[in-house]
C-alpha cells in the first residue's frame, strides 16, 4: 500500500469531509439560485407567396430560374438541376422552365395557386412534346386528387420517367426577410422502378448478384454522403457500376465508377459536349496545375470519337462488403475534390466559337451532338470498363 494511504500510529482515524456542491449564483431573493436564462427565440411566421410573387410568367419563374433558387429545389428533390430556358414553346403552350439533369429533359410548371385540370393537362403537353424523363409541379397546394393522380403516374410509367409534385413555402421571422421551402409531397416509387427496369430483361427480371451489390453500395455510399453533410448532390442510385454527379455545365459529368475485373475504383470527368475536343485541349493546356492538385491523370481524348475522359484509378473492391466504409470514404473525398479543381475551370471554357480543327467533337451540329449523347448509356456500359 502507498505510503500516503496508510492511517497513522496514534490517534483517531481521519474522518472523510464531505464534497461541498458547486456553488451557485446568488440571487436578491433570499439567497436563492438565479433562474436558469434560455436564448431568446423567435417565432415562425407564413408568409403568402402572392405577396412576394405577383405572377408566375412575370415572378415566380424568374426567381426560380436563378442558378440559386433552382439549386434549392435540386437538393429537394435530389438532382443536379442545370437551367436550359423558359418559357419554352411546345404546341400552343409555352413552358414555364425547360432545364436538364445530366442529359435529361426536365419540365417544370409553375402554379401560384391551388392544383387544377388546366395545369395537369399540360404538363402532360410539356413532358410528351419536349420528351421528358422529369416532370416537376410545383404549386402552392397540391390537393389530394392531384397528389393522387401524380402516384398513379410514378406507378404506371416505365423506369426513367419521374413525376414530382411541391408545395412552395415562404416563412420569416420576425422583420427577417421570408425564406423559400420546398415541400416534396409525390415522388417516384424509386425502389420499385429501379427493380422493375434494372436490367435489359424488362420487367420481372431478377437482379444478378453483381447488380445487387452494385445497387446496395451505390445506395450506402448516397447515405453517407447525407450523414457526412456533403456538398455533392445525392443521385438516385442504381444497379450498375457508374454514379455520376452534375458539374454544372451541360456535356459534362463527374463520374464514379466500379472496374471489377481490375480491382479497381475511379474517378473521371466525363466529357460529352458538343465541342468535347475543344474543351479537353483547353483542359489539358492546365494539366500541370490540375495534376498539382489532383495527383496523376489519365488523360483519353479517345480519337475518332466524340467523348473524352480523364481518370484517376484507384485499387478497390466491392468485396469484402465490411471494407465499404472506407471505400464510400475516398470516393468522397475525390468526387469532392474533383468537383472543387475542376468545376471553376470548366465554367469559364469558352467553347462558342472553337478554332477549326478536323477531329471529331469540332463544329458537332446540335443533332450530331443530340446523336452522340443518346450513345452516353452504351459509352458508359463499355468505355468505362
Amino acid at each position: 500500500m502507498n505510503s500516503h494511504t496508510t492511517a497513522p500510529a496514534e490517534g483517531p482515524a481521519p474522518v472523510a469531509q464531505p464534497i461541498a456542491p458547486a456553488s451557485l449564483p446568488e440571487a436578491s431573493n433570499g439567497g436563492a439560485p438565479a433562474p436558469a436564462t434560455h436564448p431568446e427565440l423567435g417565432t415562425l411566421e407564413g408568409v403568402d407567396a402572392r405577396d412576394i410573387w405577383k405572377g408566375e410568367e412575370y415572378d415566380f419563374t424568374p426567381w426560380l430560374s436563378q442558378a440559386s433558387n433552382l439549386e434549392l429545389l435540386s437538393k429537394t428533390i435530389g438532382m443536379d438541376l442545370e437551367f436550359v430556358d423558359r418559357e419554352v414553346r411546345v404546341g400552343r403552350f409555352e413552358a414555364d422552365i425547360v432545364a436538364q439533369d445530366l442529359d435529361n429533359t426536365v419540365v417544370i410548371e409553375n402554379q401560384l395557386e391551388r392544383t387544377d385540370h388546366d395545369h395537369l393537362g399540360k404538363l402532360l403537353v410539356y413532358a410528351s412534346g419536349l420528351d421528358a424523363k422529369t416532370v416537376i409541379w410545383i404549386a402552392r397546394e397540391i390537393t389530394d386528387e392531384y397528389r393522387n393522380a401524380l402516384d398513379w403516374l410514378n406507378e404506371n410509367t416505365r423506369e426513367g420517367v419521374n413525376f414530382f409534385g411541391l408545395e412552395i413555402e415562404l416563412w420569416k421571422i420576425g422583420n427577417s426577410p421570408p425564406a423559400p421551402k420546398f415541400n416534396l409531397v409525390c415522388q417516384p416509387n424509386e425502389w420499385k422502378k429501379t427493380l422493375a427496369g434494372a436490367s435489359s430483361g424488362g420487367a420481372g427480371t431478377a437482379l444478378t448478384e453483381t447488380r445487387q451489390m452494385q445497387l446496395e453500395f451505390w445506395t450506402e455510399f448516397g447515405q453517407y454522403l447525407a450523414d457526412q453533410k456533403s456538398f455533392l448532390n445525392r443521385r438516385k442510385p442504381l444497379p450498375r457500376h457508374w454514379y455520376t454527379f452534375a458539374l454544372g455545365r451541360t456535356g459534362f459529368d463527374l463520374s464514379l465508377t466500379i472496374v471489377s475485373r481490375e480491382n479497381q475504383l475511379g474517378c473521371e470527368l466525363y466529357i460529352k459536349h458538343e465541342h468535347s475536343k475543344l474543351a479537353f485541349q483547353l483542359l489539358r493546356e492546365q494539366k500541370d496545375e490540375i495534376e498539382t492538385e489532383l495527383g496523376a491523370l489519365d488523360w483519353r481524348e479517345r480519337p475518332g470519337k466524340h467523348v473524352c475522359r480523364v481518370i484517376q484509378y484507384t485499387d478497390g473492391s466491392l468485396e469484402p462488403q465490411s471494407g465499404w466504409p472506407q471505400l464510400h470514404a475516398h470516393l468522397r473525398e475525390r468526387a469532392e475534390r474533383f468537383h472543387q479543381v475542376l468545376g471553376p475551370r470548366i465554367q469559364k471554357l469558352s467553347l462558342d466559337q472553337p478554332q477549326g480543327d478536323d477531329s471529331p467533337g469540332y463544329g458537332l451540329s446540335a443533332a450530331e451532338a443530340a446523336e452522340s449523347s443518346s450513345s452516353t448509356e452504351l459509352d458508359y456500359q463499355g468505355g468505362h470498363q
